[in-house]
């Protein structure tokens, strides 16, 4: 059964003006925002990072800050008002948690923070379950979770289930967030970015299965997304926003092809096409299953990682318990990364892409392997014996969020990272930083804002600042751009090519967009199970190669967005 949207919409947004007040003053947030959203519909909106995309989803939550002030407008849930703000005199009509949670759940994007580090990741469901429906016995709640974790793609859900949010890849948190939202019975949903951490196998997976639901229950979802691919797959209808105004909104069909506004052309010009056919090949090395490297390499290899294994146990918390049984990681991997090149590392989350990634950058150990940077060899069985690669190496994390430190500001962090990366002196790093900022297309102002008020693009381009400055041989990039819209990341792509030519930089670039490794990397390593099942130079891997896991992920990809 398909649901279709009644003539009352479920929800309506009219006319809603947010600011902010902050030191220098009240900043706008939202200008004269509108729109509806139909029961068993999906609305996507789109814009570039600070848009007010997250802001406009935490407002139909009432989820603001209270530094936000409503100035005008109002949000309607079935023809009755609800509130944006947690101020005092402020409360949602009916109650706040007779909404939150119950009629309105989230999938926010920041998987780490969504989740209780102390509480297994099952009793997180199972916790939900409960909450929303006390007549549910606890047996009843734990089947109905392990149910959840497995409709999201979280293998071996029963094991899974005792297991801890640092225990699981920041793909498979990602999926845990999203069974934790779908444990209710909510009508509308508020997905912010759900499918970000996740490669293109089970992002498929993830969106078939919320379209499945809003076909079948008559759920709504207000999905905040900067993936186009995402967009093209599942909504009916689409909002562009921009700078806190909703600039265009019609059906998805519309949008995709035949937007009416300059800016959201703009941001559809910018979507990354994967190149599918050897005929699209754009140099030499179409064809060449050798690894290759870029055009400023030297051809000799900078690092070169041999036979490096890692196990995880696996334990029982209960009465300190354990099963004492491995789990591989790292299957005697090896690879190599040419001095002056860009090499992308693609596989599904929990494949050991961001392990062997933290190997290298001495977070990690590993039992088994050798690893050498240059003409230094290292153990990479203890932490210890790698001080000497102090500064040599800088990590760009998968989740801004914790890889900032919440009490210094911007400008503080970038200043620290120059001061480490050993630049003239103390006079050059306010310029320094600032240029950067114009680099990366963030405003100077936010130099002296915290984490905290930045969006998750804005914070995400600081972190890649900060591997910037530090001027180091290596960076290991993990999901550098997955928190970025598609015109700040053609930015950043261009931005990272040329400061690796220009600084002869080397870099590792963790991600499961396939149009971007293909687009910045010259050779890819395909991960699978913990093992490198594929490899050789990206237009060969990506037009020419027949491994069935590599066919797999790139028919994966939206093909709306293949060539």
């Amino acid at each position: 059964m398909t649901f279709e949207s009644r003539t009352a919409p479920l929800l309506q947004v009219k006319n809603l003006n947010l600011r902010y007040s902050s030191a220098p003053g009240p900043v706008t947030i939202l200008q004269d925002v509108s729109f509806e959203l139909g029961r068993g519909e999906i609305v996507g909106i789109i814009g570039e990072s600070g848009a007010g995309k997250s802001t406009l989803g935490n407002a139909i939550l009432g989820l603001l800050a209270p530094g936000f002030q409503r100035v005008s407008g109002s949000i309607e849930l079935d023809g009755r008002p609800i509130n944006a703000m947690q101020g005092k005199g402020d409360t949602m009509a009916g109650g706040g948690d007779a909404i939150r949670g119950r009629r309105i759940s989230a999938i926010f994007q920041d998987h780490t923070a969504s989740l209780d580090p102390l509480m297994s990741v099952g009793a997180q469901v199972q916790e939900t379950i409960l909450a929303i429906n006390a007549s549910v016995s606890r047996r009843q709640a734990r089947a109905r979770a392990i149910e959840l974790m497995a409709r999201v793609g979280i293998p071996e859900p029963e094991r899974r289930y005792g297991n801890y949010p640092h225990q699981f890849s920041g793909g498979q948190r990602q999926r845990a967030v999203i069974a934790v939202a779908l444990a209710g019975s909510a009508d509308i949903i508020i997905a912010d970015e759900p499918t970000s951490a996740l490669d293109a196998t089970v992002q498929k997976q993830i969106l078939k299965l919320l379209r499945t639901l809003v076909d079948d229950t008559g759920i709504s979802i207000v999905l905040v997304t900067h993936d186009m691919g995402v967009v093209s797959e599942i909504t009916d209808r689409v909002l562009v926003m921009r700078k806190g105004r909703v600039v265009e909104q019609d059906r998805t069909s519309v949008i995709l092809d035949a937007p009416a506004n300059d800016y959201t052309r703009s941001l559809l010009a910018a979507v990354p096409r994967l190149r599918i056919s050897a005929a699209a090949g754009n140099g030499p090395e179409n064809g060449n299953r050798s690894i290759s490297t870029n055009a400023g390499a030297d051809n000799t290899m900078l690092l070169v990682a041999k036979g490096v294994s890692k196990t995880f146990s696996r334990q029982g918390f209960a009465w300190g318990l354990s099963r004492n049984k491995a789990s591989f990681a790292l299957r005697n991997v090896s690879i190599e990364l040419p001095r002056g090149a860009i090499t992308g590392i693609v596989g599904e989350s929990g494949s050991g892409k961001t392990t062997i990634g933290r190997i290298i950058a001495g977070l990690d150990t590993a039992p088994a392997g050798t690893v050498t940077i240059g003409k230094d060899a290292f153990d990479v069985s203890k932490r210890g014996g790698r001080n000497g690669l102090l500064g040599r190496v800088q990590m760009i994390f998968q989740d801004p969020s914790v890889s900032l430190n919440p009490r210094m500001s911007a400008g503080e962090t970038l200043r620290e990272a120059i001061r480490f990366g050993a630049r003239p002196g103390p006079e050059d790093e306010p310029a320094d930083a600032a240029t950067m900022m114009d680099r990366l297309g963030l405003a100077r102002s936010l130099l002296s804002r915290s984490p905290h008020q930045l969006s998750g693009g804005q914070k995400q381009r600081i972190c890649i600042a900060r591997a910037l400055l530090a001027r180091p041989q290596i960076i290991i990039a993990d999901e550098p751009t997955s928190a970025l819209d598609v015109s700040v990341q053609a930015e950043i792509i261009e931005l990272l090519k040329d400061t690796i030519t220009a600084q002869h930089m080397t870099m590792v670039f963790i991600s499961h967009d396939l149009a971007v490794v293909q687009q910045l990397c010259s050779c890819v390593y395909i991960f699978k199970d913990g093992q490198v099942v594929d490899s050789g130079s990206s237009d060969f891997v990506f037009t020419q190669s027949t491994h069935p896991y590599t066919r797999t992920l790139i028919d994966a990809r939206p093909a709306r967005f293949t060539c």
